[in-house]
């Protein structure tokens, strides 16, 4: 195990077989299940940077729970807490409470399931070019975070390392099936609605967000996977200071962004370094997050149980 002072930078269980290392993830084979345990590590354009941002992981796994125990939709998570896992991790409690997830196998399906409710982002990039996003058209007239006459369902690859791509709807059907692109595409939508409609009353606007499915078997129901609805996988913004023509203030990766926008890097490895400032501002916003989604503070968050 490597800390950056109480950042977990990188996991290590003896014994256990490491299946992958993800841009933020270490995901170990326990068999019939797997422990993903989500460290402090952060990316931004798809660029992973030697700074951990500190409670991250936490924060996205406890979110993550959170959105799982409350969205009526299959899921794989089986539990977050050490003491229900498998005897053999009881060692490793210092290091796995609260960031890791205990979850089924499932075959994930290679495409991101991005919905857009709001105009940001790459969105945004291309509307002002062709006044479309990812090939849809939009009326004309929007502004930067303008509320779309809809949520758009626009699917992206799935990128091991580099950069993820948008695609058509299209080219989803040609790589997973149109049956299948067009039930995710469903139950997708159907997912960020009912997200939004859950944070709206916590005074939090659900712009975007991206999930991954997948399934048990090669023909089994759709099944939703990975991190859901956190701070890296979605932006969120506070409602009250919503107004659309300009930036908005948000509790997700955007203020990195901006830094690193604002710094000239040009988007490829190696990336620079992290200035305290944006580091500590960062975790405030993963924590400002968490705390408005459960009206608990971190510091009594119920991990620490």
């Amino acid at each position: 195990m490597t800390r950056q002072g109480e950042v977990v930078l990188r996991t290590e269980l003896p014994g256990e077989r490491l299946l992958a290392r993800g841009k933020v993830r270490d995901v170990y084979d326990l068999g019939d299940h797997l422990l993903i345990v989500a460290t402090d590590r952060i990316s931004a354009f798809d660029v992973v940077f030697a700074e951990g941002i500190p409670d991250k992981g936490r924060i996205l796994t406890q979110v993550t729970r959170f959105w799982f125990e409350r969205l009526d939709v299959p899921n794989h998570m089986v539990t977050t807490r050490v003491a229900e896992m498998p005897a053999k991790l009881a060692k490793h409690r210092p290091l796995l409470e609260g960031r890791s997830m205990l979850v089924r196998k499932l075959r994930i399906f290679p495409i991101e399931c991005v919905v857009r409710g709001y105009l940001a982002g790459s969105g945004l990039a291309e509307y002002r070019k062709t006044g479309t996003v990812c090939g849809i058209a939009l009326p004309p007239g929007l502004d930067e975070a303008s509320r779309l006459p809809e949520p758009l369902f626009t699917p992206s690859t799935k990128a091991a390392t580099g950069h993820d791509e948008n695609i058509s709807f299209e080219r989803a059907a040609e790589l997973i099936g149109r049956a299948r692109a067009e039930d995710l595409r469903e139950r997708s939508l159907a997912v960020y609605s009912a997200a939004a409609a859950c944070a709206e009353p916590r005074g939090l606007i659900l712009c975007d967000t991206k999930f991954e499915w997948g399934s048990a078997g090669p023909d089994g129901p759709a099944i939703l996977g990975d991190e859901v609805l956190t701070p890296d996988s979605s932006r969120f913004w506070p409602a009250e200071e919503w107004r659309p023509g300009r930036p908005q203030p948000s509790f997700d990766k955007q203020f990195l962004r901006d830094h690193l926008i604002r710094s000239g890097w040009d988007r490829n490895p190696p990336p620079p370094p992290l200035p305290p400032d944006i580091i500590e501002g960062t975790a405030e916003r993963y924590r400002a997050l968490y705390e408005r989604l459960t009206g608990t503070t971190w510091e009594e968050s119920s991990w620490q149980e």
